[in-house]
């Protein structure tokens, strides 16, 4: 388990605001949270100089940019060598419709989250990927039909703080 970098109830005050509302001013950050802008600006600079916050970006409405299907894939890799991890890691990463990519525990070795522009393309990426013999013994994949739930932050209150459900 990794060590958690120690944080105060304003540390996580900044943090839940930044969650939700990225592109504010120090000031209205400043105000939202409690303090003045000058320790509150601090207080960020040192979250990003943690590594606790690593960026910044837009929520894109993707729909509004054409058709696009949402397609998550299981994926077992023949090999389970560090090696034959590292190398579909690697080979993962120079895709773009992968968006996401987890080693997850269970029946198979991956998760991804592949987005692209229509599912003859998806099958074309899949079979790339087979072809470039990355390691890939077989996969499974579901297309998202609907998104029910979309939070675009994590628990942060909850991890942060170790609340548990008694």
């Amino acid at each position: 388990m990794r060590s958690a970098v120690p944080i105060d109830r304003f540390d996580l005050k900044i943090l839940v605001h930044l969650q939700r509302e990225g592109r504010c001013s120090n000031v209205d950050l400043a105000e939202s949270v409690g303090l003045s802008p000058s320790p509150c600006l601090l207080r960020t600079k040192r979250l990003q100089e943690t590594g606790l916050i690593r960026g910044y970006g837009a929520d894109i409405a993707l729909e509004k940019l054409g058709d696009h299907v949402i397609v998550f894939s299981e994926v077992t890799i023949s090999s389970h060598r560090p090696h034959d991890f590292r190398k579909f890691e690697e080979a993962a990463a120079k895709y773009e419709e992968i968006v996401e990519c987890y080693n997850v525990s269970g029946g198979y070795d991956y998760l991804l989250k592949i987005v692209a522009p229509g599912v003859g393309y998806f099958q074309a990426l899949m079979e790339k990927m087979l072809d470039d013999d990355i390691g890939i013994e077989r996969f499974a994949s579901r297309i998202v039909l609907r998104q029910s739930l979309d939070r675009r932050g994590y628990p942060l209150r909850i991890i942060a703080t170790q609340k548990r459900w008694e």
